[in-house]
Order: C-alpha cells, then sequence, then structure tokens
C-alpha cells in the first residue's frame, strides 16, 4: 500500500545527498536524507505528544520548511492534516479547527501570539520552530506500515468565494494521483526545482506541485509570493517550473525591467485558480520566455480536471484543453446528464481517482457534488466544434437579466482587454423589473481615471446590448482570497 511518507522514504535512499528543498529567505537547504531525518525526528515528538493514527492536526504556517516537516510528520503517523491560511482571523481559524475535530494545531514561530489564543478554545499546541525538548533516544518509534492509502490524509478547507468554506478530505491515493497527473503533464523529473510561492494551505501548490515535485524525486524552492522574490528566485536558484494565479503573471507581465533577470531556466510557466481571457495570457507570452500550460481543476478533485498543454496556445488560448488529464474523464452535460451539442452550455464534470473522500462532517453537500462516481463542478462551459472546452462562469455567478443568461466571465473577458483597466469583476444584483442587472466593478490602472460611461461605450461594438453592464463601478480593489480568486459573494451581499 502506497501512502505519501513512503514517497519521502524512497527519496531519502534514491536521491540521499541531492537537494530536496530550498528556503532563500531563511537561508536553508535540506537534502533529501536531512529532510527525512527532520520529518522522522518531528513525528516521534508528535507521537510522544499523543498524536495518534487518524488524529485531525491543523498545520498553521507560512511557506516555509516548517510547514513541509509538519506535514511530513503527520503523514508518518497517519494523522489527518488541516492546513490553516495564515491569513485568517483566529475566530475563522478557530471555527475550521473545530468544524474538523482538530485536537493539536502545529505552528511555526512567528505566529506564535495566533497560536495562543486558538489554544484558549481547546486546542493542544505544539511549536515547529523550537528544539526538541527530549533526546531522540527516549523518543517512542512509530511504524510507518500503519498507513493506509484510503486513509484521510488531509482536509482542505475551500477558499470560500461562494460562501462558508467546506472540508473537503482528501486519501494518501488521491493526492499522489494528483501528484503522478501533474508529473506527466508539466514534464517534471528527478533534477528539475520547481518553485512554489503560492500558499502551501491551497491545493494546487501542495498537492500538484509539491507533491508532485517530491513523487519525481525533484527539488521545491518554497517562500511567499512577491513580484521580485519570484523573479530573483527563479534566477538564482536556477528553477524549472512554477505555478501561480492569473494576477501573478498579470503583475509581471507589467513590471518595466522585467529583461533585468535570467530566467532561462523556466521550462514551463503553469496558471490556473481562475478565468482568464486569451488576450491577457498572450500578453505574457510576450513577457515571458519559456512555454505556458494551463490548469482547470477543483480542490474536489485533487485539484483535478483538464489542461491545455503548451503546444495547443495558439487558437485555443483562453480555453482549458479538450481533454482531461492523464487517466481523468471530463464531460460538459446537461440537466438530465446527457453531453451537450457543440457551443452549448452546460455543466461540466469530473471522473478520476483523484476525487475527494466527501466534505467533513456535510454529508448532504457530498451526495449533492458527488453522484455516479462523477463530480459535479458547477462550472459553467461549452466545447467548441473541435472539442475544446472554455469555461463560460460558475454556475452560481451566472446572471439571469429579463430571462435572459449572461455569463459574468464573458463581459470580463471583453473589458480586461481596455487599456485603462486594472482589474474588473462583473456580477448580478438585483432589479426589481428584470431580476438581475449586471454590475461591473473596476479597477483603474496606477495614474489613470475611467468614468463609468466610458466603461460602458468600450463594450457597446463588442457585446450584445443586454450584456453591457447597466451600472459601473469605479473602485480601488477588489476583494480577493490568499490564491488570487475574486470573492464575489463578498460583493454580492453589499446589494443584499
Amino acid at each position: 500500500m502506497d501512502s505519501l511518507w513512503r514517497v519521502m522514504e524512497r527519496n531519502a535512499f534514491n536521491y540521499s545527498d541531492q537537494t530536496a528543498l530550498r528556503y532563500p529567505a531563511g537561508d536553508k537547504t535540506y537534502t533529501w536524507r536531512q529532510l527525512h531525518q527532520e520529518a522522522t525526528l518531528l513525528a516521534r515528538r508528535l507521537l510522544a505528544s499523543g498524536v495518534q493514527p487518524g488524529t485531525a492536526i491543523g498545520l498553521y504556517s507560512a511557506n516555509k520548511p516548517e510547514f513541509v516537516l509538519g506535514f511530513l510528520a503527520a503523514t508518518a503517523l497517519n494523522a489527518v492534516v488541516i492546513p490553516i491560511n495564515i491569513r485568517l482571523t483566529v475566530r475563522e481559524i478557530a471555527g475550521i479547527l473545530a468544524d474538523a475535530k482538530a485536537e493539536f494545531l502545529l505552528f511555526e514561530q512567528g505566529l506564535n501570539q495566533t497560536a495562543l489564543e486558538l489554544a484558549q478554545s481547546g486546542v493542544r499546541t505544539f511549536n515547529l520552530s523550537t528544539e526538541p525538548g527530549s533526546p531522540a533516544s527516549e523518543l517512542p518509534q512509530f511504524d510507518a506500515n500503519i498507513v493506509s492509502s484510503g486513509a484521510t490524509a488531509e482536509i482542505l478547507y475551500t477558499s470560500g468565494t461562494t460562501g462558508k468554506p467546506k472540508g473537503v478530505m482528501l486519501s494518501h491515493e488521491a493526492i499522489l494521483s494528483v501528484a503522478k497527473i501533474m508529473t506527466y503533464e508539466a514534464g517534471i523529473y528527478a533534477g528539475d526545482n520547481c518553485l512554489i510561492l503560492m500558499p502551501l494551505t491551497h491545493s494546487a501548490p501542495l498537492n500538484l506541485f509539491l507533491w508532485g515535485a517530491f513523487w519525481a524525486g525533484a527539488s521545491v524552492t518554497i517562500g511567499d509570493f512577491a513580484p521580485n522574490t519570484l523573479l530573483d528566485y527563479a534566477a538564482q536558484e536556477k528553477t524549472t517550473h512554477f505555478f501561480g494565479a492569473p494576477i501573478v503573471y498579470q503583475l509581471l507581465s507589467r513590471m518595466p525591467n522585467l529583461k533585468e533577470w535570467d530566467l532561462s531556466s523556466m521550462k514551463l510557466w503553469i496558471y490556473g485558480g481562475a478565468s482568464v481571457g486569451g488576450e491577457q495570457i498572450r500578453k505574457w507570452q510576450e513577457a515571458l520566455p519559456g512555454e505556458f500550460m494551463c490548469v482547470y481543476g477543483l480542490t474536489e478533485a485533487g485539484p483535478n480536471g483538464s489542461a491545455l498543454r503548451p503546444h495547443e496556445h495558439g487558437a485555443k488560448t483562453g480555453s482549458i484543453g479538450r481533454r482531461g488529464t492523464a487517466n481523468t474523464e471530463i464531460r460538459v452535460v446537461r440537466a438530465d446528464g446527457t453531453d451537450t451539442d457543440p457551443d452549448e452550455a452546460g455543466e461540466m464534470i469530473i471522473r478520476s481517482e483523484s476525487l475527494m473522500i466527501g466534505y467533513h462532517g456535510n454529508p448532504e453537500a457530498t451526495r449533492e457534488t458527488l453522484r455516479d462516481g462523477w463530480l459535479y463542478t458547477g462550472d459553467i462551459a461549452r466545447r467548441d466544434v473541435d472539442g475544446y472546452i472554455w469555461i463560460m462562469d460558475r454556475k452560481k455567478d451566472m446572471i439571469i437579466s429579463g430571462g435572459v443568461n449572461v455569463y459574468p466571465k464573458e463581459v470580463e473577458d471583453v473589458l480586461s482587454t481596455h487599456p485603462l483597466i486594472a482589474d474588473v469583476a462583473v456580477i448580478g444584483v438585483p432589479h426589481p423589473d428584470w431580476g438581475e442587472s449586471v454590475l461591473a466593478k473596476v479597477v483603474a490602472r496606477p495614474g489613470e481615471s475611467l468614468s463609468p460611461e466610458a466603461v460602458r461605450d468600450y463594450c457597446r461594438d463588442k457585446l450584445a446590448d443586454y450584456k453591457i453592464p447597466r451600472m459601473v463601478e469605479i473602485v480601488e480593489v477588489l476583494p480577493r482570497n490568499a490564491s488570487g480568486k475574486l470573492l464575489k459573494h463578498v460583493m454580492r451581499a453589499e446589494w443584499t
């Protein structure tokens, strides 16, 4: 039976003295042997503290070695890891820990104050940054053979872009499945160096890229994102693969001095996590050397779904590909479950070994999402005549105005090409006559000014009249979560 910990054991044997983990901000580097030894010692400390198979453990850390070691040690003991987004409030974290029935909270020293506050709720805290309290000779040994591939390895709380987060339970088998898929699709091999600056508390950086790299025997360079940090690390550490939300590439493509960094080692720039138009992607390609790949997937699927490979960029830029990733099926279906015709809108559904066990403590939501072995994504899309899939919008985000469907993404794609617009979000708001009306929230580029009428005028020859925003608000910033996804439920709440 394979497990995440067995991957670590194999790498410590196969690649013993090769680099496994780099953390430039702290000037730390670990070989596979060192990483295995540190994680083993930590697992023994956790066992001595009372962690048992199935124990739910909160993991509260920025992108630091403490996060990686904490995750590895928990998997060695067959415990269940609940990664905690460090941007959440104490109240939000306490809610997640309570929902997951977490008994322990592992934290790094920089988050000590919040951890102390959380300890008052009854959870036992464990500082990952302190030295071992007892000599290794006095610590108990653990049996890694107790880990089952079908056991729950982690509970990832969804980003809450549509409301209250739900806990997605993923098994060792599911995580290894998406790890293998990512190495195949992105061509990650031993000797490569994957740059991870998106929060490891999110499913794509954690399961696709950390575990994808580890499964391949590749090393990872970790840290927290800033445009200059990304460029510095890519140049200095000679990284080969990077995954980022579209907002990351938007920021990079606008940097006037981008060519000052040597990015020649980069094999592949991978993007996903939010919808993006083809024109934006082409600007990224002009700005950055190397190839691009789009990945689409849901946390509930590992995350997993489809990919637009480098050679498919061109006429199909902006699509998410034409088939599921390796060993994955993806369909676009009508409400009755039958496949749609070309250019007909429908809901995307996914079938794969990477699907979640279910939502923690929420069987009703699980039954609604998992049906007959398929994951119903809630994403509305269409297939073109060549079979390529184009996301139209979230099922819950679709606007119905006067009985006509308006897909916000279509409007956003048009507005994102405006030379003075830096960011845009389109939502439906209540209207007494039409049911809903189209509202665009727009952020102007620095130093530029926009008027609502100018925004509407830009749409007139590009969109049907009923799709043109009836209302336009010029704002300084749009609400986004840590992975760059728009929080449209926050925007809609202003109108309810």
